[in-house]
């Protein structure tokens, strides 16, 4: 399993930012790594740090959310975006998506939601506020989406393809048999699969490795 998501807010209130944060690191699973102030700040910023997910406020001096989700899909489209606004508005919700976010959630949502909305993009899905789910487009709900994994996944996964056994994958890569099991068990659980046959099947099938 990952270690944690690193996530970055773009957002212009520094008292939003300062709470959000506090709300994300009280997760076990999340680590802020970076705020920007401004969509052009973002885009500097995650050339460095490359986070895992980022959080995107709509309305932002230099550069708004929506040009800026844009342009850090064409730089990074493996990146995911969730819209994190307090305008419920159609017109921003389909601009965004349309612009490239994976995920919509208003300002009022709570811990949970929110914790949900991350791991559901980092792994490849995506997520609205149910204010809005009647106007998701219909291509994202019937759209079958490839799983999102960690580095060390890919690895694991090109290894178990190659038809090595647990133990020859912690060897080869220097970690312990136990943690070779634990990433075993976290794809098969990110893929829907029942053994290591079916992984393979699915990894071919959906480009998860080359």
């Amino acid at each position: 399993m990952y270690n944690f998501i690193s996530v970055m807010i773009a957002d212009d209130h520094e008292i939003f930012r300062t709470g959000l944060k506090a709300v994300l690191n009280d997760m076990n699973f999340i680590k802020v790594v970076a705020e920007a102030r401004s969509g052009a700040e973002l885009l500097r910023l995650m050339k460095k740090v490359k986070p895992d997910v980022i959080l995107m406020d709509i309305r932002m001096p230099e550069m708004d959310g929506i040009d800026a989700t844009r342009k850090a899909k064409e730089i990074f489209p493996e990146i995911p975006v969730i819209a994190l606004t307090s305008y419920e508005d159609i017109t921003y919700f389909n601009e965004m998506i349309r612009a490239g976010a994976k995920g919509f959630l208003l300002k009022n949502t709570d811990q949970q939601e929110l914790g949900k909305a991350i791991k559901t993009v980092f792994e490849g899905g995506y997520y609205f506020s149910r204010e809005f789910e009647n106007f998701v487009p219909e291509g994202l709900k019937k759209s079958t989406i490839p799983v999102r994994l960690t580095s060390r996944e890919k690895q694991v996964l090109k290894l178990i393809c190659q038809g090595l056994t647990n133990a020859q994958i912690a060897e080869k890569l220097g970690i312990s048999q136990k943690t070779v099991d634990a990433h075993r068990s976290r794809l098969l659980e990110k893929t829907g699969t029942k053994n290591a046959a079916n992984l393979v099947h699915y990894a071919l099938k959906h480009g998860l490795i080359e």
